[in-house]
């Protein structure tokens, strides 16, 4: 299908005329320019964004608009100078990026004008270290072994992420900088008799490939060679003594220590630039802006370097000697045909005539989307959300007005179908009219009812019974309990010969140094240690019956919670739970609200949470998960439904300090509501607190934050359909008590980061 280009009157640079401006550039049409330019122009592209957030929104953005595969350059998320390393997935974006351009292939690269001052290795290095391994060609473990050590890959018990590699046996398995998943290579003799791709997470394999390419994990060589050579320009460098420096002494000890980048180019002779591997014929698409972040990002530099030069224990380059000057990259830009691409109208320039998608005066009101669409529709109109499940709620809203939009699968479909009203599912930010083609896009941003999505770097999925039932995340040291033996610490993996046979152990370390080795295949005996504290976990020695007592006094301890929870349960069984009937229109509003995407594990909480509210026994759930992992958007949709349904919500919290934090939380997500959210805790005072308590007796507070003091006798609700509990486990034994009696009575969720 051929594709559609709104902005063709606009013309790109050429020779006769190398530097060139589009401007009036509204919103998502910048993304739609830079789009179109890429698709117009026969060579490679690179656009240059002003920070790496913009750089990210044009990625999405111009994915959603333009049919040529892009690739993001991102800088190293670091401040200048800072002794840390960045994550290994976005080393391994830069060098997959790296070796495709070094290779002279056609691609469309977006990133922070800030990475342009980066010092690079010079291409021959990446293309010099980059290797592949096909099915039959011959193997030596040991030499593989020393390769990838040299190439910056780092040898572990079990690969988890790129850069990472493991040997067991007669099984090496290899996790290539740039791949999406590890490859296993499966010898017979010095031969490769089969690659498979495998899961990191449960280490079975997906599926067999014929070649897997290998490109260096790291942007400088760490052979001796390298090694002998950095500490060479280092003396040059640093009139200090280097034994003083940890970051000589790591390096002398064939060791890569946090923040190396910034050490780079004492790796090399001589270092390259981000233009050393572009071709000649490369188009440069600069957003506005775009130049003046160089010397924003250079006097960042200046300022670091100002503050840390002084350290004799960690001597850093000079700016001129880590990074490109912005001068130098601006002579550089000046060489290569360049696009600039402006939002605002210009006499001097082409002016697309892109401009805001919503009439002026159309007020931030309820009854927007009826104003809008009552004028919009004069013009074909496309509606965009961030996410399916936002598209189907948004869906549901319009239909509910009356209004019928088409669902289109993207931007090419839309520009081909003749519906007036569309909706797509489209990461933009902003939306923007096109008079002259009488089309609109408008975001749900634009509407309200979303607001800017922020985007995490992407983590590979995982399954949540891997966790239960592998070893991955387990470290050597950490401590493990095994079922016929008892706790004691994991030290790794180990092959050891049986009858002959190389067969893989699990060895475990107990009190006195006594040692286990446990069967791969018996990897069901063991589980993780789950106690207060691993550094602490008391150990079991083998040959006594320490272990069997445990399991009997714990046995007598689980019979009596047991009895305890079927008492419990009995109670809440012979009560006739409250059935909270959700009104999907109203909570679909709520949630786009959320200004982050869900995650799977989110999303699942949250669904099972639901179902449990609409049900009619009451909710006794649990919802465990780290700092960061969302807990508190499930309290404040669960909070929502039962606000709506009519019922008090009560967030027990075990400190004053959480409270605040959570009073904020929730005034800022129901600010669009007519819910009345309070606070109980010892910084209200005595007249702030009897206020409340008031209000909770006679059904004017809807929803209450506070410590203890909410389970004191003389706190009453006029309607409590439901307690929210966080961390659980803090809260002193008579307030437990007291949740024990509310359990049988109300609905109940306890968030906790403590499995």
């Amino acid at each position: 299908m051929e594709f559609d280009l709104l902005l063709r009157a606009l013309e790109l640079p050429s020779a006769a005329a190398p530097r060139r401006t589009w401007a009036e550039l509204h919103g998502g049409a910048l993304s739609l320019a830079a789009a179109e330019a890429a698709a117009r122009h026969e060579g490679p592209v690179c656009v240059l964004a002003p920070s790496a957030a913009e750089a990210d929104r044009l990625e999405r953005e111009m994915g959603f608009f333009g049919p040529r595969a892009l690739r993001r350059f991102p800088d190293y998320e670091t401040l200048p100078y800072e002794p840390i390393s960045p994550p290994q997935d976005l080393l391994a974006d830069r060098l997959l990026a790296l070796n495709r351009l070094a290779r002279g292939e056609p691609e469309t690269l977006v990133l922070e004008a800030g990475a342009l001052l980066e010092r690079l290795p010079p291409p021959e290095f990446i293309v010099s270290r980059s290797l592949s391994l096909a099915k039959g060609d011959r193997f030596d473990p040991t030499k593989m072994t020393k390769r990838l050590s040299e190439h910056g890959y780092l040898r572990v018990e079990q690969v988890a992420e790129p850069g990472e590699f493991a040997v067991r046996g007669a099984v090496f398995d290899i996790f290539p900088t740039g791949s999406a998943v590890p490859v296993r290579v499966d010898l017979l003799d010095d031969e490769i008799e089969t690659l498979r791709t495998f899961d990191a997470e449960t280490q079975r394999s997906a599926g067999k490939t014929d070649k897997i390419e290998i490109l260096p994990a790291r942007e400088f060589p760490f052979d001796e060679a390298a090694i002998k050579f950095f500490r060479e320009r280092f003396r040059e460098h640093f009139p200090v003594e280097p034994g003083r420096c940890p970051v000589y002494r790591t390096i002398s000890d064939a060791q890569l220590p946090a923040g190396i980048e910034y050490y780079l180019p004492l790796f090399f002779a001589t270092t390259a630039s981000l233009f050393d591997y572009l071709r000649a014929d490369t188009l440069f698409v600069v957003v506005d802006g775009a130049l003046d972040a160089l010397e924003t990002s250079w006097r960042l530099i200046e300022e670091r370097h100002e503050q840390l030069h002084g350290d004799i224990e960690r001597p850093i380059l000079k700016p001129s000697q880590a990074f490109f000057s912005p001068a130098e990259l601006r002579a550089r830009i000046g060489d290569r045909p360049a696009l600039t691409l402006a939002p605002h109208a210009s006499a001097e320039h082409a002016n697309a005539g892109v401009t805001h998608p919503l009439a002026a005066g159309v007020a931030a009101t309820d009854d927007r989307i009826d104003r809008w669409l009552g004028v919009s529709l004069e013009e074909r109109t496309l509606l965009a959300t961030s996410s399916p499940g936002h598209r189907e709620m948004l869906l549901e809203l319009l239909r509910g007005r009356g209004y019928q939009p088409h669902v289109y699968s993207g931007w090419q479909d839309f520009l081909t179908g003749t519906a007036p009203l569309g909706i797509t599912v489209a990461e933009i930010h902003d939306g923007f009219r096109l008079a002259e083609r009488r089309l609109r896009v408008i975001t749900a941003t634009d509407l309200g009812m979303e607001r800017p999505r922020q985007r995490q770097r992407k983590r590979r999925a995982r399954d949540p019974e891997a966790i239960i039932r592998e070893l991955t995340d387990l470290q050597v040291g950490a401590p493990v309990v095994h079922e016929d033996y008892g706790v004691g610490r994991y030290r790794g993996l180990t092959t050891l010969d049986v009858e002959g046979m190389p067969t893989e152990f699990l060895l475990l370390e107990y009190a006195g140094g006594d040692k286990l080795y446990v069967p791969v295949l018996s990897l069901h005996l063991v589980t993780r240690y789950s106690g207060a504290s691993p550094e602490e976990a008391p150990l079991h020695r083998l040959g006594t019956d320490q272990w069997d007592k445990a399991k009997r006094k714990a046995a007598q301890q689980a019979r009596d919670t047991a009895a305890e929870l079927l008492n419990l349960y009995a109670q809440r069984a012979a009560r006739q739970g409250t059935e909270l009937k959700l009104d999907a229109a109203a909570y679909q509003r709520f949630v786009l609200q959320f200004p982050f995407e869900e995650t799977e594990d989110q999303q699942t909480a949250i669904d099972r949470v639901l179902e449990d509210l609409e049900s009619t026994r009451p909710m006794d759930r649990v919802v465990c998960g780290d700092v960061g992992f969302g807990k508190t958007e499930v309290a404040l949709r669960s909070a929502f439904v039962a606000v709506q349904a009519g019922f008090q919500v009560a967030v027990l919290v075990p400190t004053t300090l959480l409270a605040e934090q959570h009073h904020r939380t929730f005034l800022d997500r129901f600010a669009d509501w007519p819910v009345h959210v309070e606070l109980l805790s010892r910084f209200r005072g005595a007249s702030g607190s009897a206020a409340t308590i008031e209000g909770l007796a006679a059904g004017t507070v809807d929803i209450v934050i506070g410590t203890h003091k909410l389970l004191q006798s003389n706190v009453r609700f006029k309607r409590l359909g439901l307690v929210i509990v966080d961390e659980e486990h803090r809260f002193g034994v008579k307030d437990k008590e007291r949740l024990k009696r509310l359990r049988a009575e109300v609905d109940m969720l306890t968030l906790t980061a403590t499995p």
